[in-house]
């Protein structure tokens, strides 16, 4: 049972002690409801957040990509994905960061739900957005290289995970929501006819 009566801890103090291009590390001192304090540690990312993108080229094809990762040293598979830029609305971000990486714009973008990575010491969340009705349009982006598309089924979702370059954690909990979300929308128009 979920405890209803507890208390967030109080701020008392927050620093700054380090900073790159893209992050802020913090320590935050704390105060909890039950009197301990100490002392935490949080990546502070952007403020706008990120958007995951799900681009479907049929209900059952979805465009993956194949992009080198920093934080592994290899070629990861994985959705389209990218900062919000500020002032940029969700639809719009998804939308530009699917025609850079992957070559398509979106006739239809619905948001699905937000996901975070590691909340306890990160605040990033990232905007996880199902793309439908596509049509081929390339835009430039940032990528250093270009950028692989791998076109995967839905129903082949086990053998994705199987593969020793297909980590990124939020990019499984996306497919899984997809893959739930069109068994549910096929289902209810089963049952309509």
């Amino acid at each position: 049972m979920i405890d209803k009566e507890r208390h967030k801890p109080q701020i008392v103090a927050i620093e700054t002690i380090a900073k790159t291009r893209l992050f802020r590390v913090e320590s935050v001192d704390l105060c909890f409801s039950n009197g301990v304090e100490t002392r935490y540690e949080r990546l502070k990312g952007g403020t706008h957040g990120a958007v995951l993108v799900v681009p479907l080229l049929d209900r059952n094809t979805v465009l993956l990509i194949r992009e080198y990762a920093v934080g592994t040293d290899r070629y990861e598979l994985a959705l389209p994905k990218g900062r919000v830029e500020a002032g940029e609305e969700l639809l719009a971000a998804a939308n530009r960061e699917m025609m850079e990486e992957v070559g398509y714009g979106a006739g239809r973008l619905t948001y699905l739900t937000s996901l975070t990575v590691a909340p306890g010491y990160m605040g990033h969340r990232t905007h996880v957005i199902m793309a439908e009705d596509l049509y081929e349009e390339r835009r430039l982006g940032d990528e250093p290289e270009e950028i692989e598309v791998v076109p995967w089924r839905l129903t082949e979702l086990s053998a994705l995970l199987a593969r020793e370059d297909c980590t990124e954690a939020r990019s499984i909990a996306a497919l899984f929501m997809v893959k739930e979300k069109l068994t549910q929308e096929e289902n209810i128009n089963a049952t309509r006819k």
